[in-house]
């Protein structure tokens, strides 16, 4: 959310008046034929009109009449392990970043840096999840949106999350274990390590595939016609 500055606004004034002020010295020349008369008209109305104007731009900020306030926005990207929720998430915040509105980017493995002692049982993962709820309904008091990658497994926690933030807007990659090299050729994902390929195995026979979610994204999908996608979306709905 940006403030229009006191100091923003006087030099706003000067720069206006400078090249009013010319124009109105051009003027009187050229009807008079005297620059000294010239030259003190327009000195005056700068000084005058700098001054209104400063006053002008400065009660207009006080009015809330004809202002829309962009209600903040959570955008949560799941899917199993390898599915490319972290590429796709920051192509999409990059993308965003050109609305210029308050906006965030929380990824699964860096808050989980925060909080090492979370393990990974399905009580240790809607936990986790909960908690990020939390956060994003902090930041969204401050109208601060959210693009959130998370693999999400269970449904109780995106349900929680759903609750506790406004227009929650659920992204599902849609794939399974088996298809993981596709996802990698289609540019979803840089590398695969070990850790990783374990990961996806065990979540992948636990996971509560999403009920409704507001776009679903396919495996094969050209990666940039999925970011332009939810861009799209967000640009139509939310913003």
């Amino acid at each position: 959310m940006y403030v229009e500055t006191n100091k923003r606004s006087l030099i706003k004034g000067v720069s206006w008046r400078l090249l009013a002020t010319t124009t109105t010295i051009i003027i009187v020349y050229l009807f008079f034929g005297r620059l000294d008369l010239a030259i003190m008209a327009g000195a005056l109305e700068t000084v005058a009109k700098i001054f209104l104007y400063y006053v002008h731009e400065r009660g207009w900020n006080k009015i809330d009449y004809g202002k829309k306030r962009i209600e903040p926005f959570n955008l949560w990207i799941i899917g199993l392990p390898l599915s490319g929720k972290k590429v796709l998430a920051d192509k999409v915040y990059e993308k965003l970043l050109s609305l210029k509105i308050p906006l965030e980017r929380i990824e699964s493995r860096e808050v989980r840096k925060l909080l090492p002692e979370i393990g990974y049982e399905r009580d240790d993962r809607i936990l986790h999840i909960k908690r990020v709820g939390f956060l994003i309904k902090k930041l969204q008091r401050h109208s601060v949106s959210t693009i959130c990658s998370f693999v999400s497994p269970y449904q109780e926690a995106r349900d929680t999350v759903n609750e506790m933030t406004e227009n929650y807007v659920e992204v599902y990659i849609d794939g399974d274990p088996e298809q993981y090299k596709t996802i990698q050729e289609a540019g979803f994902i840089e590398s695969v390590d070990h850790t990783q390929l374990e990961d996806l195995n065990r979540i992948s026979e636990d996971y509560d595939k999403p009920c409704n979610p507001r776009i679903v994204i396919k495996p094969d999908e050209n990666l940039d016609d999925a970011v332009d996608r939810i861009v799209s979306y967000i640009k139509k709905n939310l913003v």
